[in-house]
């Protein structure tokens, strides 16, 4: 609907309302509406699970058409996130926002930072993304408003050219509202928990749910050790009580993002239910370390197992858990991912030790023989020391290829001496073209960083502090933080604009007219980054 439209819209309602409701401007009314598209967290997550399947379908038509996120722990950080996007790029097209677990347990935990192991509030996750998207709504709101004042200093010039170009580009207004693949862990609990809270995150506008294949209980990080996954049909029954939450909440095309950890998962909970020989169940249990039974020899508590008319043992671990042999890790993937594709996933998530085209790939080409358009959600991991991956990958590419690399040490290529060197831009180039080599060759339709503003955060306030509490004193904020917000067009420098004075300033014009007590005079300080 136009803006004209919204304006006759709401004169209508006004004038239907009776003589009371006379002192209502209909278009007051009607920015307060535009400014407001999205009136609940599912009017988000229906709006952009659509932008999320058009954007698959294109990555299928042409793989340049890759999407990215940078994972967010605050509202505010989406919403900046999202500001310099539209500023950098004009749109934000086939950028979205990840929600990552880790950050939740690490900074968003009432009970203060925890490990990645599913400790915190699972209701946290589902307040975080309705934060992230009121801030988002909150962007919308401002920037909205900063055209409607343009818009009413056109009309008070008389330059009808300029308020009418104003007006089309409200009709054709950007929201900063996009998709967000939002963390779930393996569920938080059984398959009716993870409903439960699937509902809860759709219902704060997630279009796109993220759960992987370990046990619920002993959940770890996806980047350290002791990582214990599931059989199939457990992990399955999640995938379908996250199908059946969008598809109660009127979801219909939401997106479940399986990630396997199997590649990194060396253990398992339990032994998989099987009927007979080559059933999924089957399959998951011939991946186990077991032993051939000797009858003579047999100990207190051991579990045995039929395979190929055999009776096996399991190895059984002191922790009750059951090993998986070594080297079956890339076959486990493979199996997981297929079936999960094959049982209601839309995307897969493949977490691996190191970011390495062809090792993803090479997982990939076996789950498209099966699932031709089978792609990925991959995380480009902070966990993964990038600089040292590359340089090695690179001086590992050099010897096969008999190129001489005496000049260099492999185990201490992460030296500064080595920067600058034909070696390190060699690996520079190819950081720089991961993404798009991947999604070319790998099959990765989303890139994401799971933990970005965690380490900028960090960074920024290290760099500060040594700054402001050493010789530097107030220059040091002073140059390094806001001079470089006025020179750079950080929006965030007139901070009172970004928090919504303006936007306040506007309701109460329209609730009290000239008798409206308004922030933004002559006296505000925030006036004096006009001219900047």
């Amino acid at each position: 609907m136009t803006y004209q439209n919204t304006i006759a819209r709401m004169r209508d309602v006004v004038t239907n309302g009776g003589p009371g409701w006379n002192a209502i401007d209909p278009e007051s009314a009607a920015r307060m509406v535009i400014q407001n598209r999205f009136r609940t967290g599912l009017d988000i997550a229906k709006y952009t699970a659509g932008i999320m399947r058009a954007d698959m379908a294109a990555y299928d038509a042409d793989s340049a058409n890759y999407t990215q996120s940078l994972g967010c722990w605050h509202g505010f950080i989406a919403q900046q996130k999202l500001i310099a996007i539209k500023k950098h790029f004009g749109t934000t097209k086939q950028r979205y926002l990840y929600l990552s677990g880790w950050m939740v347990a690490a900074l968003r935990s009432e009970f203060g930072p925890l490990p990645d192991q599913s400790m915190h509030e699972k209701t946290s996750v589902p307040a975080l993304i309705g934060e992230l998207y009121t801030f988002l709504k909150q962007a919308d709101a401002r920037e909205l408003g900063m055209m409607f004042r343009a818009l009413d200093e056109a009309r008070k010039a008389g330059d009808a050219v300029e308020a009418k170009r104003l007006e089309n580009a409200i009709d054709n207004y950007e929201t900063h509202v996009v998709p967000i693949i939002a963390d779930i862990d393996a569920g938080f609990g059984n398959a009716e928990a993870t409903y439960l809270l699937a509902k809860k995150m759709i219902e704060a506008g997630a279009c796109a749910l993220q759960i992987e294949n370990q046990v619920s209980d002993e959940k770890q990080c996806g980047h350290q050790d002791g990582k214990v996954t599931v059989p199939h049909e457990d992990f399955l029954q999640k995938i379908r009580a996250c199908r059946m939450a969008f598809l109660e909440m009127g979801v219909d095309d939401g997106v479940i993002v399986a990630r396997t950890d199997s590649l990194g998962a060396g253990l398992t909970k339990q032994i998989a239910f099987s009927k007979e020989p080559g059933d999924l169940g089957d399959q998951y249990n011939s991946f186990l370390d077991a032993d051939e039974v000797d009858p003579a020899n047999i100990t207190n508590g051991q579990v045995f197992i039929s395979r190929d008319g055999k009776l096996l043992s399991p190895k059984r671990l002191p922790s009750n858990l059951y090993q998986f042999r070594a080297g079956t890790g890339e076959d486990r993937v493979v199996l997981d991912c297929i079936t999960s594709l094959q049982n209601g996933a839309d995307l897969l998530w493949i977490e691996t030790e190191k970011p390495h085209v062809e090792q993803i790939a090479g997982m990939v080409d076996r789950i498209r023989e099966v699932v031709p358009n089978a792609k990925l959600v991959y995380n480009n991991s902070p966990s993964f020391n990038w600089t040292l991956n590359f340089r090695q990958q690179v001086f590992d590419a050099w010897q096969a290829a008999g190129k001489d690399v005496s000049a260099y040490d492999r185990a201490k290529l992460m030296s500064v001496d080595y920067d600058g060197t034909e070696l390190s831009d060699e690996a520079d180039e190819k950081i720089r073209t991961f993404q798009r080599d991947a999604a070319a060759r790998a099959g990765i339709f989303h890139h994401l960083i799971t933990l970005p503003t965690y380490h900028t955060a960090a960074l920024s306030t290290d760099n500060l502090a040594k700054e402001y509490f050493g010789e530097a004193g107030m220059l040091g904020y002073v140059k390094g933080v806001q001079r470089e917000e006025i020179r750079q067009g950080i929006a965030c420098v007139k901070h009172q604009n970004m928090s919504g004075s303006d936007i306040g300033d506007d309701h109460k014009e329209y609730f009290a007219g000239e008798a409206a007590l308004k922030a933004g005079g002559a006296h505000n300080t925030m006036n004096q980054f006009e001219a900047a």
